[in-house]
């Protein structure tokens, strides 16, 4: 089934007459359309269209499937592209502390905590987050189709004056003027960096050392480890964005973060943001992506949760390959958190075992991502 989510491809779906193939028509404005009123459209669906109450009539006597946007959710349940950071922060007020407040991700995420959080008890209210689940997933997918995809995982409470920030953020940007994907969860510490380091692929390193102590000065007695709860992190963040405008990115990366943490608000330096509802998709979804490795830098329980969880996916090359798994920070995975050792073990005899890396080194990093083959590691 064809997809549309441009109304110049109905036009030319309309001009094939009454026998046209049936499609998934998404989140368009169809009420200037005079055929969807009298034609029939056998086995068609309408996602989140506008449409007049004779083309609604007529679509659903004639056997297609319509299914309107319901106004009354401050989300749209069926989006035919992801968002953008501009969309998620409309509203953001930079001279006001609370800024984050008045935005649209901030907006989503009361609805969300107000309608039960993962276990919302309205089947209309679960049902729509996992339609606009599904429909970001299918975004996605198409938008990773135009580069080959790194992950870097690691915690939320890395703080931006921290060496190993600066590190991802430095491999980030490498790997992206590579013509490598960047990926991450898509909140705070790690995983801004990355996104900082894929921003500045459009600069030079000089200009992102400037970037990096401009983020890096924190309000007088904020809490270590918790800097996206300070005042003024959201505004940092729009400063530095700010002061290197990119109009028309050459160099695209994806957040992929979840409103089930939505008091750590997404950051900023991400082209595109996937923000889902429920967490064990994005979770899972992430790592499955990253087609050509994971960085893992230092972080905690969720870090540690996702070197499992890709370690499973490679075990048992559940999505048709197996690509490399780079451990930043040896003292950190071998001795505050002893993963490596358990890692090893898991994975000897393994076709995997080849592909765990354990480093300090960014160039290494570097080095390790360019050299991976993944037509060596295809699941027959």
């Amino acid at each position: 089934m064809r997809e549309f989510d441009a109304i110049e491809q109905v036009h030319h779906w309309l001009a094939e007459g009454p026998k046209r193939e049936p499609a998934a028509v998404q989140a368009l404005d169809l009420r200037g359309l005079s055929a969807f009123e009298t034609d029939p459209f056998d086995d068609s669906l309408f996602l989140g269209c506008q449409l007049t109450d004779a083309a609604a009539g007529n679509l659903s006597r004639t056997g297609a499937f319509v299914l309107p946007e319901d106004a009354s959710r401050p989300f749209k349940v069926h989006r035919a592209r992801l968002y953008t950071p501009d969309e998620l922060f409309a509203g953001f007020d930079p001279d006001n502390p609370k800024g984050w407040e008045s935005t649209y991700d901030h907006e989503v995420y009361e609805h969300f905590v107000r309608t039960g959080r993962q276990f919302a008890s309205n089947i209309a209210e679960t049902l729509a987050r996992r339609l606009h689940d599904h429909w970001l997933s299918d975004a996605l997918q198409e938008a990773l189709r135009l580069r080959p995809v790194v992950a870097i995982m690691g915690g939320h409470g890395m703080e931006r004056r921290d060496p190993m920030y600066r590190t991802v953020a430095r491999i980030a940007r490498r790997l992206t003027r590579d013509g490598y994907m960047m990926l991450s969860g898509g909140g705070p510490g790690a995983m801004e960096a990355t996104h900082l380091g894929a921003h500045f692929a459009h600069f030079g390193e000089a200009e992102l050392d400037i970037a990096l102590e401009t983020l890096g000065v924190r309000p007088e007695g904020a809490k270590p480890g918790k800097e996206y709860a300070d005042p003024d992190w959201l505004h940092r963040g729009f400063a530095v964005r700010n002061a290197w405008p990119v109009k028309e990115p050459e160099y695209l990366s994806i957040g992929i973060p979840t409103w089930m943490y939505g008091h750590e608000p997404p950051n900023v330096f991400a082209t595109h943001i996937a923000k889902y509802f429920a967490n064990s998709v994005r979770e899972e979804g992430l790592l499955a992506v990253a087609d050509h490795g994971v960085v893992f830098a230092p972080g905690s329980a969720g870090t540690t949760q996702e070197i499992f969880q890709d370690a499973c996916q490679n075990h048992y090359g559940s999505f048709g390959s197996r690509s490399p798994m780079i451990l930043l920070g040896t003292e950190f995975w071998t001795q505050t958190r002893p993963i490596w050792p358990v890692l090893k073990h898991v994975a000897r005899g393994q076709v995997y075992d080849e592909l765990l890396f354990l480093t300090d080194s960014e160039d290494a990093v570097v080095r390790r991502i360019r050299s991976y083959d993944p037509e060596l590691y295809k699941v027959d």
